[in-house]
């Protein structure tokens, strides 16, 4: 009986040691399979990247590295990839402006007597108050006419510019850091549109090249001088073709 009862201990120990190295190599296993699997998983995700990357898709590249670098961020793929992944970050984000800011034109090509109207509008970045009833959306546009030529002005929703500017006014034209410029104006004596063309429309034109943002301060009936800001990166300029 003493003896037995060692014995039985000692088969014990050994039963319980080998359970335990059995669950660590089975753990180990585990782990090494898990890891096999998620370099595998990332390598597909790195193989769109390049593939995306190398079409110059760069939202589509920013979203496979997107997704590589969350899921799988200590595989060998997301090392090859992280470089490069900035890369097509910035990129898509300007991609993604560019497009932003080419949406904000409108263009339209009509045709009237004598040939076709072409133009380009868009409108302010913040709708402006310009007679004390709210803020309303203020335009900018540019006309190719057949008969009347080429023009530049705002149009306003509701009150009216200055009666000064029924004879001749000013605004002042400031594109991006460059220093303000005063241009000529003048309110048509209609009741049709409350509009006023800026005379130097050909100026006007030449300013809206490589520029950004374009802001025009006008003299208003009702409320004083107010500031339209107008985001003009994305104009197209082959859409009025005789204006450069």
């Amino acid at each position: 009986m003493h003896i037995v009862k060692p014995l039985t201990a000692a088969l014990l120990a050994l039963s319980l040691l080998a359970g335990c190295k059995d669950r660590e190599a089975e753990a180990a296993a585990q782990a090494a399979a898990l890891a096999q699997a998620n370099e595998q998983a990332a390598a597909e995700a790195e193989a769109a990247f390049d593939a995306a990357l190398a079409e110059g898709n760069w939202g589509l590249a920013k979203a496979h590295g997107d997704l590589l670098l969350a899921k799988w961020p200590t595989t060998e793929a997301a090392e090859r990839v992280r470089p490069r992944h900035e890369e097509a970050r910035s990129k898509a984000a300007a991609e993604s402006e560019a497009q932003r800011v080419a949406a904000l034109w409108a263009y339209q090509s009509q045709p009237v007597t004598g040939g076709t109207q072409l133009s380009a509008t868009i409108y302010a970045k913040q709708p402006l108050d310009v007679d004390g009833s709210g803020a309303k959306p203020v335009r900018l546009i540019f006309r190719d006419h057949p008969d009347w030529g080429r023009s530049s002005y705002l149009v306003l929703p509701g009150g009216d510019f200055a009666k000064a500017c029924y004879r001749s006014c000013s605004v002042t034209v400031t594109v991006d850091d460059q220093p303000p410029k005063k241009m000529a104006a003048n309110r048509p004596k209609t009741d049709e549109a409350i509009a006023m063309f800026i005379d130097d429309e050909k100026t006007l034109w030449r300013l809206t090249r490589d520029a950004t943002r374009m802001r025009i301060e006008f003299p208003t009936r009702d409320v004083g001088n107010r500031v339209a800001e107008f985001e003009i990166a994305g104009l197209d300029r082959a859409k009025m073709p005789k204006w450069d």
